[in-house]
């Protein structure tokens, strides 16, 4: 009976195995295939050694630094400034304003001759001394032989008495010996459909296109109207000089390009002129040098081209006070071009000799109509024959 017991166990057994190994085999066969996964290459990370090899050199230690972005640059145009339009001041009582700067050149005529013409009695090497006194102060041999004749006819028949008396008696006769009745105003009126014309003339170093701007100046503190006309066209500085002077008191200027046709630039200046309705054209020529024939004769073109749009009102010569009797026959040469109708003197303050304003009118006949007394752009003055004379003969009193 053990046996049969025995012998059926191990039946149970044996199946139970067989079924083991069989069911397995058939569940592999069932299930699909896995899905193939693509292989990826290991990375190889470089890992620092926790323990420093004895010997080896440190590891070096790479810090990277933050990116900062710049920002764009951003091109900003340039800020143009305009210029502050000035306000001239008027031009009537310059010349008293200005006298203290006239003063500076009374030593030759002023209190040197009021010395002498004080004296109880005056011989004759005492009107040697006047008549020299007055040729070094530029007044010229004429005109000097004429002032020194009346001036010892009134002591012959008055006498000498108080020096207040010899003052007035001197003032008296360098006034007459400077043609007061001369007409001096400026012609800048405007006609009817054109603006007045006035052609700046003048040798190379007179201040001549400084002058012209002053001029400028002069006219609209007066409350007139202005353009500019740059016809210097052989010296470019000249052309921004008097653009210059223009946008300060807020002046158009003209200009052409530099070489180019001086009389082209004048025709231009006084058509624009006409167009905009302006008081008075003024025209800053080249400076020209009184033995060059080609140059004067294109001054003369200058005028005849600008004629075109009506006669020329005046046409003012500058000179330098400081070239003294040289300057006379500067003067004669122009006037025989361009017919001029005033005279500018510059540079009357400090070493110029007052005088010249005397020999000029005599030789020439024109009158002096402004003067300059320094270099500020309001130190033009109309020229006044008795306080200019005054401000001579007293100096600083």
């Amino acid at each position: 009976m053990e046996y049969v017991v025995a012998a059926v166990i191990l039946l149970v057994v044996l199946i139970v195995g067989a079924v083991g190994l069989v069911v397995p085999r058939m569940r592999r066969r069932d299930l699909p295939p896995p899905p193939s996964v693509p292989t990826v290459p290991p990375v190889e990370e470089e890992i620092p050694p926790l323990i420093e090899q004895p010997g080896a050199p440190p590891a070096p230690v790479v810090v990277e630094e933050p990116v900062v972005e710049t920002p764009p640059v951003v091109e900003e145009e340039p800020v143009v400034e305009k210029p502050v339009v000035e306000k001239p001041e008027p031009s009537a009582g310059r010349l008293v304003r200005l006298r203290a700067r006239l003063a500076r050149s009374q030593s030759v005529l002023g209190r040197g001759l009021l010395s002498v013409l004080s004296r109880d009695h005056l011989e004759e090497e005492d009107w040697e001394e006047i008549e020299e006194s007055l040729i070094s102060a530029d007044v010229g041999i004429e005109a000097t032989q004429v002032i020194v004749e009346r001036l010892r006819e009134r002591v012959r028949i008055l006498g000498t008495r108080t020096v207040a008396e010899v003052r007035e008696q001197l003032i008296e006769e360098l006034v007459e010996a400077l043609e007061p009745g001369l007409d001096r105003s400026l012609k800048t009126a405007s006609h009817e459909g054109r603006p007045a014309v006035v052609l700046v003339v003048g040798v190379n170093g007179a201040g001549k296109t400084t002058t012209c701007g002053k001029i400028g100046r002069v006219l609209i503190g007066d409350g007139g109207t202005v353009l500019f006309g740059a016809a210097d066209t052989f010296r470019a500085a000249a052309a921004d000089q008097i653009q210059t002077w223009g946008e300060r008191v807020g002046a158009e200027t003209v200009r052409g390009p530099e070489g180019g046709d001086p009389a082209s630039v004048a025709f231009d200046a006084v058509k624009r002129g006409i167009d905009t309705g302006v008081d008075t054209v003024l025209i800053d020529t080249a400076g020209r040098l009184q033995n060059k024939v080609g140059l004067m004769d294109e001054l003369g073109k200058v005028k005849r081209v600008v004629e075109k749009h009506g006669p020329v009102d005046e046409t003012l010569l500058v000179l330098d006070a400081t070239t003294g009797q040289n300057g006379l026959e500067q003067a004669r040469v122009f006037t025989e071009v361009v017919d001029v109708t005033g005279v500018v003197l510059t540079k009357l303050d400090g070493t110029a000799k007052g005088g010249i304003v005397i020999a000029v009118q005599r030789k020439l006949g024109i009158p002096v109509k402004l003067v300059g007394l320094g270099e500020g752009p309001d130190d033009l003055a109309p020229f006044e024959p008795k306080a200019f004379v005054e401000a001579l003969v007293d100096g600083d009193a």
